[in-house]
């Protein structure tokens, strides 16, 4: 019998995670799931239920997080993401940044196994340079609406490196752009879904200011791609992950 990787999703329930468990099992993974369903949707994996590979748990990573037997990664996707979160979840934003952050990072520890964060674009704010590449610094406003999830991914990515620098734990950082695809919440609150949405219902597209902003577009089929590749590399610096175009 061959072995397996047994892999723990936290966010698995939501939009990119679902479709991150959907590439592990075709990959050959076996693993635990887990998500509080606080924005995620148990529809997203229901088709999922009956592999037997496929663990559900239903926990709170914010708390203490345990998972026994073997593990050999942690994919860390789990934290509200909407705009329309970002008013009305701020104080769970924080914590899922932080808490649930190092409790998952004291599990690979641990456990001795790599450990993926899931991080944004959002790291760098209201840039004020356009493509952003990693090196830089961002601008960012941690008192504004959207202060509390621009710093929660920010802290999640230095309380990262801090575990890869101090504890040498084999650490990725993916900085992921907009992205779309089956399984976005219709009120999601970003480009592509308010304009399907407006679309279907007959209503005038809403493009906001002067109409000259851009944005990176990706297709979660192709962010899950740079995801897997990134978890393979020896890359311990954050990447960004979207469309150049």
């Amino acid at each position: 019998m061959v072995d397996r990787p047994r892999t723990l999703v936290t966010g698995g329930a939501g939009f990119v995670g679902s479709h991150l468990c959907e590439r592990l099992l075709l990959e050959g993974h076996e693993f635990v799931y887990l998500d509080n369903l606080t924005t995620g949707s148990a529809e997203n994996v229901a088709h999922l239920a009956d592999d037997p590979r496929f663990e559900l748990v239903r926990h709170d990573a914010t708390l203490p997080t345990s998972v026994p037997g073997p593990l050999d990664e942690v994919y860390r996707f789990a934290s509200p993401a909407s705009p329309k979160d970002f008013k009305g979840m701020p104080v769970e934003i924080l914590k899922a940044g932080s808490l649930a952050t190092h409790n998952l990072l004291e599990l690979a520890r641990d456990k001795g196994v790599r450990f993926m964060l899931a991080s944004t674009s959002e790291v760098y704010g209201d840039p004020l340079v356009h493509p952003q590449h990693e090196e830089y610094l961002g601008n960012v406003n941690p008192v504004g609406v959207r202060g509390a999830y621009d710093e929660a991914k920010r802290y999640a990515e230095a309380v990262t490196m801090a575990y890869h620098r101090r504890h040498g734990v084999d650490t990725k950082i993916a900085r992921i752009f907009n992205t779309y695809g089956p399984g976005m919440r219709p009120d999601d609150g970003r480009m592509i879904p308010n304009f399907i949405s407006q679309a279907l219902a007959g209503e005038p597209l809403t493009v906001y200011g002067d109409g000259s902003q851009t944005r990176s577009v990706q297709y979660v089929d192709d962010l899950i791609e740079g995801v897997i590749r990134l978890a393979k590399s020896d890359e311990a610096r954050p990447v960004n992950l979207g469309n150049p175009v």
